[in-house]
Parts: structure tokens; C-alpha cells; sequence
């Protein structure tokens, strides 16, 4: 029997997969071209059940499958996925998966640069506030593996251009493109399409945070949406940058002033700006 839906590539993000999928009781297979891929004696030992074709793709499952979920590390520009599509079949990844099953709010952070450190520190920030949120997805636990019986308050993914080239159903209540700079250009053909993969973040209702100092994610905005803007340079009213006061530096929301910069316990300008991008978020 042919499987219905085929994994395309293990590692934890696969692993993933295949765990949710065997506990909805759906017909699975997974597939990676590598002979000794990241997760292969987790897969012999918990999925002995499960077809495996590892050290090449096979074909035949591409052509039967109605559904690929392709791990975050396989292009979908590979020729058996863009077979698979031509006929039909449905093209996503994990992060699709769980858009479709989480039942929380999400907060969505992107990024050429920072998206770890940003996803790390509202995770951090919402546990002082007595919150219950899980952080995952490019980072840590994949997200997939952060759905339960049980929904937190909210959902904080750090997310990845190929994890967002295969979403199309997130809405996430607060999405970030924290900057874009040239970037797996093996993967893409040019900047402005690594830039298309990163908006879709942005896709759905929720509010944007966006960095005032990057032209290129300012034209993402979407007019009539909530917007939170920050830069490393003095904010408008409503935005979060830095400010002079009592003869030193603040991070600051418009003209108030919140903290000196000299207390990040993290150095650098960069990390001002993550800093920021966080305030923002945290605020809407």
C-alpha cells in the first residue's frame, strides 16, 4: 500500500512530523536523500512501523503521495516536489501543520539576524509575567512538538524563510520581520525572494512589529493593520528606539524613556535593536 503522506527529509523537524501523524493514525512514510540522516536511530528504534527510503528518494512514493511535508532543509525546487505539485499533490511543512491544529494565539518572529536572541527574550519576558507560553519551532522544540491536550496562553515560534515558504494558513496574533539582508542565496534566486519568503510572516490579520530601519521590511507594511514600529534612532509616539536622557542613552516608547541602555546585560547595537523588537512585540 501506498503511504498518503510522505515526509521528505528526517532530523528533528521529520521526527516531528512522523509523531504527530502516527498519533492521528494516518498512513505515513518518510524519504531523505542522505544515508544517515540526523534522527535515524530514533526512527529504527520508535518508527520501525513506518516506510523508510533513506539514502535517496523513491519516486514511486512521490507519485502516489497526495500530501509532502517537507522538512525545512529540502528545497521545494527539488524535481520529484515539483512533480509531486504539477499533479496535484499538497506541498507544506510542519509549520503548516501545526497553524492548522494550534488553537492559541502565535507570535511569529523572522529575521536575517536576531531571531533567536528576540524569540529567547519574549519567551523570558512572558514567563516573568506569569504566562504560559511555549517557545519552539527554528529553534528548540519544534512546533509540532509543542501541541497538547492542553493550550498555553500563547505560542512563540522563531521561524526560518524555508519553514515559511510552505505555510500558508498561519495568522499569527503578532508577527516580526526583525531585518532581511542577502541570505541562502543557494536556496533562492535572488534577495527580493528570500524577502517574499520572509513577508509571509505577515500574511493573516494579526499586528505587525516592524523595523523603522530597514527599507526593505517597512515596504511590507499593510495598510489598515496595527502596526508597532522600532529603530535604533528616535521613535514616533507610538514606536519603541533610543532616546537621550539625563545625559545617556534609554531605550524608549515615543518620548518615555524605560531603561539605560548601559543595563542590557547584552552588548552591542544589534542587541539595542533586538531589545526593542521585543518591547514591541510586547507591547501589542
Amino acid at each position: 500500500m501506498q503511504p498518503e503522506t510522505l515526509v521528505v527529509g528526517l532530523g528533528a523537524t521529520g521526527l516531528s512530523v512522523l509523531r504527530f501523524l502516527r498519533a492521528r493514525g494516518e498512513s505515513v512514510a518518510v524519504t531523505d536523500s542522505r544515508i544517515n540522516p540526523p534522527g535515524r536511530d530514533e526512527l529504527a528504534r520508535d518508527f520501525a512501523e513506518v516506510p523508510a527510503a533513506l539514502g535517496g528518494f523513491d519516486a514511486a512514493w512521490f507519485t502516489h503521495a497526495r500530501q509532502l511535508i517537507v522538512s525545512p532543509g529540502v528545497a521545494v525546487s527539488e524535481p520529484l516536489i515539483e512533480a509531486a505539485r504539477a499533479r496535484g499533490a499538497e506541498i507544506i511543512g510542519d509549520i503548516e501543520l501545526f497553524a492548522r491544529h494550534a488553537r492559541a494565539p502565535v507570535v511569529a518572529i523572522t529575521g536575517s539576524n536576531g531571531k533567536s536572541t528576540v524569540t529567547t527574550l519574549l519567551g523570558e519576558m512572558a514567563a516573568d509575567a506569569g504566562r504560559a507560553v511555549r517557545v519552539g519551532g527554528n529553534i528548540g522544540r519544534p512546533a509540532l512538538d509543542l501541541l497538547s491536550d492542553s493550550e498555553p496562553d500563547f505560542y512563540i515560534l522563531e521561524l526560518s524563510s524555508f519553514q515559511l515558504e510552505t505555510t500558508h494558513s498561519l495568522d499569527a496574533a503578532v508577527a516580526v520581520v526583525l531585518n532581511i539582508s542577502p541570505d541562502h542565496l543557494d536556496r533562492y534566486p535572488s534577495v527580493s525572494a528570500y524577502a517574499a519568503s520572509k513577508q509571509r510572516v505577515y500574511h493573516g490579520h494579526g499586528a505587525m512589529v516592524v523595523n523603522c530601519d530597514d527599507p526593505t521590511v517597512v515596504a511590507m507594511q499593510v495598510p489598515g493593520r496595527r502596526t508597532v514600529g522600532f529603530t535604533l534612532g528616535r521613535p514616533l509616539a507610538s514606536d519603541f528606539g533610543i532616546l537621550e536622557h539625563d545625559g545617556e542613552h534609554w531605550l524608549a516608547k515615543g518620548e518615555m524613556p524605560l531603561m539605560p541602555v548601559r543595563e542590557l546585560r547584552m552588548a552591542g547595537r544589534h542587541n539595542q535593536a533586538n531589545a526593542l523588537a521585543a518591547l514591541a512585540v510586547g507591547e501589542v
